[in-house]
């Protein structure tokens, strides 16, 4: 078996106050660094390609997006032209069933009480 110890620390090593300066002059050097980086030619150029990579994609979700709504509306208006195409159909049947000669001859005599005229009550009146 192997045995623990515990080894308490010097008290003179260094201070919290210590502690927190080397800690933030490590994170300025490392932030120094970063920043010198980023300036760098490669890393911009690289950045912003992969801005217009967001940003296209982006766009292309907006535009599936939209056409998707666009060919609904587009399925929505298809019917409604195809039931007014029916409609319109139905209306010309009627119309031609309607004003049919003999239809229209018969509801003449049926509620006016009209006849055909005989030959001997038509008039030609010349023109002059």
């Amino acid at each position: 078996m192997s045995a623990v110890t515990i080894e308490k620390t010097a008290q003179g090593r260094t201070r919290p106050a210590d502690q927190v300066r080397v800690g933030v002059s490590r994170a300025l050097r490392l932030s120094k660094q970063v920043f010198r980086s980023l300036a760098q030619r490669q890393v911009l150029i690289t950045a912003g390609l992969a801005i217009c990579l967001l940003v296209s994609a982006t766009a292309v979700v907006f535009s599936s997006h939209q056409n998707r709504v666009l060919f609904s509306e587009l399925a929505s208006l298809q019917e409604q032209r195809d039931a007014y195409q029916r409609e319109w159909s139905q209306l010309l049947l009627e119309q031609s069933a309607l004003s049919s000669h003999s239809r229209v001859e018969r509801r003449a005599v049926d509620t006016l009480n009209m006849t055909v005229p005989d030959r001997d009550d038509v008039v030609l009146v010349p023109s002059h």
